[in-house]
């Protein structure tokens, strides 16, 4: 099994819009590409070796794709702009197109991104493709059959070589580096005080995804907490008028939901989701999670196979395998793609 759409953005994009969106991503991003100001910031003192395209500009997940490059001569391409440059950037004042980048960008290699399904991916990624230079993704989450494709003649840095053949989708213009996951060697790095089954689990929300009907996971959420007096963790997309609807409908017949937001790492006792990131991120720490959605599709059946997660009832989901070091082997590709593509 692999992606439903592994060639081709567009359709991808339509699946998206077809899943309540209310843009067309594809005629968006396509729009995107020749009229969005994106925001272009520059090495100050030396000529920049790599574009870091960003889908955001702050948080854990910009943290992770631009950490193990911060000794690199780096330029960055994002949609909004941050409070302020980086130490030792300068912003562009200028908005920027495909035609300015070759101006601009004279000593880049290579173009690094967590995919091109937004608009600064999608703008590095088309700048790449029609310069010829090299293509990095850094995988962030979960793959499932519904993760947007990778840019044509990409090179992945991945989680695993199972995520790895699974993402590829036996494309054969693409390839791939097993790099771990910062994200699970973050959370292997504060591994819970004290952990136990003992505890009320907490089910991890996950109304908002398009990958599993909202009625289904509903029901799932809500007779899992009923049956196991289970707390309901909202995921913090869900504060759309729907989602805070079904959350008061549960309070009014006894679930407990968990509003505090408290980071995950927090929680000692059992998690239970359907298919988040959270439960390995629970069990790279040594808290009891697993899995609970009644008559699974077969892609999530397949989806917990491939990342070892195990259903309520079973024991625990084993820590997964993080890497040695996987900021340092992105870098370490980083390195070796902009030597072999200098000169």
């Amino acid at each position: 099994m692999g992606l439903n759409h592994p060639h081709d953005l567009q359709s991808w994009s339509q699946w998206q819009t077809s899943q309540h969106q209310l843009l067309n991503r594809a005629r968006q991003l396509r729009h995107r590409a020749t009229s969005q100001q994106l925001i272009l910031e520059l090495p100050t003192d030396v000529p920049a070796q790599l574009l870091v395209a960003l889908d955001v500009v702050d948080g854990p997940k910009a943290d992770r794709l631009l950490s193990p490059l911060n000794d690199l001569a780096t330029a960055t391409l994002s949609e909004r702009p941050t409070a302020k440059p980086r130490p030792g950037m300068r912003r562009v004042p200028q908005s920027v197109t495909l035609e300015s980048m070759k101006v601009l960008l004279p000593g880049v290699r290579a173009v690094i991104s967590h995919g091109h399904y937004e608009s600064a991916g999608f703008v590095a990624h088309c700048w790449a493709e029609e310069t010829e230079h090299a293509q990095l993704i850094v995988q962030h989450g979960l793959l499932t059959p519904f993760q947007p494709p990778l840019p044509e003649h990409a090179h992945l840095l991945a989680w695993s070589a199972a995520d790895a053949e699974f993402w590829a989708s036996g494309r054969d213009d693409v390839s791939a580096t097993v790099v771990g996951s910062q994200l699970l060697a973050d959370a292997a790095a504060s591994p819970a005080a004290t952990a136990g089954r003992d505890r009320p689990p907490a089910y991890l929300g996950q109304l908002h995804g398009a990958e599993l009907p909202r009625r289904g996971m509903a029901r799932a959420a809500f007779t899992f907490c009923r049956d196991n007096n289970a707390t309901y963790r909202p995921h913090p997309s869900e504060i759309d008028k729907l989602s805070r609807a079904q959350h008061a409908l549960w309070e009014r017949r006894g679930i407990t939901i968990d509003r505090r937001g408290t980071p995950l790492r927090e929680h000692n006792g059992p998690v239970v989701a359907a298919f988040s990131t959270g439960v390995l991120e629970a069990a790279v720490r040594g808290v009891p999670s697993f899995v609970h959605y009644p008559e699974a599709p077969m892609w999530l059946a397949e989806f917990w196979d491939r990342y070892g997660m195990k259903q309520w009832g079973e024991e625990p989901t084993p820590a997964p395998w993080t890497g040695a070091d996987p900021a340092a082997a992105i870098r370490a590709a980083v390195m070796d793609v902009i030597g072999r593509n200098n000169g």
